[in-house]
């Protein structure tokens, strides 16, 4: 899309940030299925019934999209983890309810992962910044639970909390690629990782 803003009125009727979250909604699927360069705005524009000069008064460029869906996607997740840390939980408890809570959402935002995961490269520098600035507060949260179980005993005490916590996270986004096409449900690939995870990382004093 171009940068340069269309100078047609603003659409009345619907509220505006339901509007906008329907337009990320198609963005994230237009992205997730055809990549950032193969995507374009009219795409986006036609999975909504839209004209294209009106994706303007929400974004004013592609750009801007694509790093509205990268942070919305990895924003939510955060939120997630950041509720999951304050439940007063043990560690391990702690621990399956992030990893659960990482794909149990797939069901409604893989298009949102997907893009994340394979598109987000393409944003400049300052916006992947941004967005590194989240993912970063998410891969804190999960280092900051190992932490606390191998203090705690739950854990074991030889773990390198920063690798198990992105080797984990590593392996909770790769669902995003392949569930689609199992039979399992989600709630199923999240118990059957979650479990493969903690055997290997629950002490056995």
């Amino acid at each position: 899309m171009s940068r340069e803003v269309q100078s047609t009125k603003k659409p009345a009727g619907r509220p505006v940030r339901k509007r906008r979250k329907e337009i990320v909604d198609a963005a994230a699927r237009v992205f997730a299925e055809r990549g950032y360069h193969g995507a374009s705005t009219q795409d986006i524009a036609d999975l909504l019934g839209m004209r294209q000069a009106s994706l303007y008064y929400y974004f004013e460029s592609k750009e801007a999209a694509l790093e509205e869906v990268c942070a919305r996607g990895t924003a939510g997740f955060v939120e997630a983890a950041e509720a999951i840390l304050k439940n007063g939980s043990s560690a391990e408890e702690k621990l399956r309810a992030l990893l659960a809570a990482h794909i149990t959402p797939l069901g409604d935002r893989a298009d949102y992962m997907l893009t994340f995961l394979n598109e987000r490269k393409w944003l400049p520098r300052e916006s992947r910044r941004r967005i590194g600035r989240l993912s970063r507060r998410l891969e804190a949260i999960f280092e900051r639970v190992i932490r606390e179980g191998m203090r705690s005993g739950e854990f074991r005490s030889d773990l390198n909390p920063r690798l198990t916590a992105l080797a984990m996270l590593g392996m909770m986004n790769s669902v995003a690629i392949w569930h689609h096409r199992e039979s399992a449900t989600l709630d199923h690939i999240a118990e059957t990782l979650s479990d493969l995870v903690l055997k290997g990382a629950v002490s056995d004093g």
